[in-house]
Formats: structure tokens, C-alpha cells, sequence
């Protein structure tokens, strides 16, 4: 059960938070854009945004077992291209902050496939997933499960 409804108790806040969403979402490719959000959610135990970011991949036609190697993305061989790798790695390295996160070594990766503008989108991307998890885990969200969100 959720403990509040943020758009409605903090509409300002909610509100800058989807402007962010809204820039995100139209800066950075929509594959990578479900990839990254869908990482981001299992590093920061988001059962809400796992459910709801594996889903959204899967209708805009991700295939399942590149869903699945998001979980283990550095063991995943072929299931990943180069690209997105760099793009997971970036993920784990933003979302896992720390005094070694966002290496050279990582950014570098990521510099290799994508311009100056493209980095900065994705770093948004990554930053804003992350809020939204912390939102989703503060407010008690869990994954809808009625008629029109089946398990199965």
C-alpha cells in the first residue's frame, strides 16, 4: 500500500521530477532509455519500477533475454551489444555512488559511442530513475497486480 501520493501531497516537487522524466525520455534512445531505468531499479531494489520498466522494454519490443541479462549485464555476452554495456556500466557507476563510481574507465567506455550532449542526456536519465525509485521505495509502491496488470 502506498503511504503517500506524492502528486498529490507535493505537487511542485512531482511535477519537477516528471519535467525531468520528460526531458530524459525524449534525449536518450528509448531502448537504452528502458535499459538504463530498468538497471537502476534492480540495483536500487525497486520492485515497483523493475515491474513497471521491464514491462514498458518488453511492449516496445526488447526482447526477454535482453531484459534478463540487464540483471547480470557484465556475464551476459552476446545478449548485449557494446553500446548498451557502456550504458549499464554508466548506470551501476551513477546509481552505485561512492568515492570510486564514475571512473574514467567508465566514462571513457560510455565517450567511445556517445557525443558530449548524448553523455549529459544520459547521466539525467540515470539521475532521474534514481529519484523515482527513492520516491517508489519511500511512499511503500509495489507492483499493481489486478485485471488490468495480470501476473500472468
Amino acid at each position: 500500500m502506498t503511504r503517500i501520493d506524492l502528486s498529490r501531497t507535493n505537487r511542485g516537487g512531482y511535477a519537477a521530477v516528471l519535467a525531468l522524466e520528460a526531458y530524459a525520455r525524449t534525449h536518450v534512445d528509448k531502448t537504452l532509455y528502458e535499459l538504463l531505468k530498468l538497471r537502476a531499479s534492480i540495483l536500487n531494489g525497486c520492485g515497483f519500477c523493475v515491474d513497471m520498466h521491464a514491462t514498458a522494454a518488453a511492449t516496445h519490443g526488447v526482447p526477454a533475454r535482453t531484459l534478463h541479462a540487464v540483471a547480470a549485464w557484465q556475464h551476459a555476452g552476446e545478449l548485449l551489444d557494446d553500446r548498451q554495456r557502456a550504458v549499464l556500466a554508466l548506470t551501476d557507476a551513477v546509481t552505485l555512488v561512492g568515492p570510486e563510481s564514475v571512473t574514467d574507465e567508465v566514462w571513457e567506455r560510455a565517450a567511445v559511442f556517445f557525443s558530449e550532449k548524448e553523455l549529459g542526456s544520459l547521466v539525467v536519465a540515470i539521475a532521474t530513475i534514481n529519484v523515482w525509485n527513492r520516491i517508489a521505495l519511500a511512499t511503500g509502491m509495489t507492483p499493481p497486480v489486478d485485471a488490468a496488470h495480470p501476473v500472468a
